[in-house]
């Protein structure tokens, strides 16, 4: 995909990061037929959700086609600290990968 795809927010309040990201990406489950041909679309979906602070993961989401278009994310997590560098990367089933990153505010 040829623009950054994800948005990304990281805050930390009483000890605890919230991270919310939205991803761009069509999600098609592989079921749905075009209406014009009646042909099946092909499966695209993001497979993988990795985010990271500091070289370690913080969390790893396994996805599927059920997950609509444009994904919305959002997760708690305890042990980074202010002004610390977050990355957010997805892989999807035909090996397409994008990352973002935020620092935490």
């Amino acid at each position: 995909m040829a623009k950054k795809s994800i948005k990304i927010r990281a805050k930390l309040k009483n000890d605890e990061i919230t991270v919310k990201a939205l991803m761009t990406h069509p999600m098609e489950s592989g079921t749905r037929k075009n209406s014009k041909t009646g042909e099946l679309v092909p499966a695209h979906y993001i497979q993988e959700v990795k985010c990271e602070v500091a070289g370690k993961n913080v969390m790893t989401a396994h996805w599927n086609g059920g997950v609509s278009k444009n994904p919305y994310l959002s997760f708690k997590f305890k042990g980074a600290n202010k002004g610390d560098m977050l990355t957010l990367t997805w892989v999807d089933n035909k090996g397409n990968s994008e990352s973002g990153q935020a620092k935490i505010g």
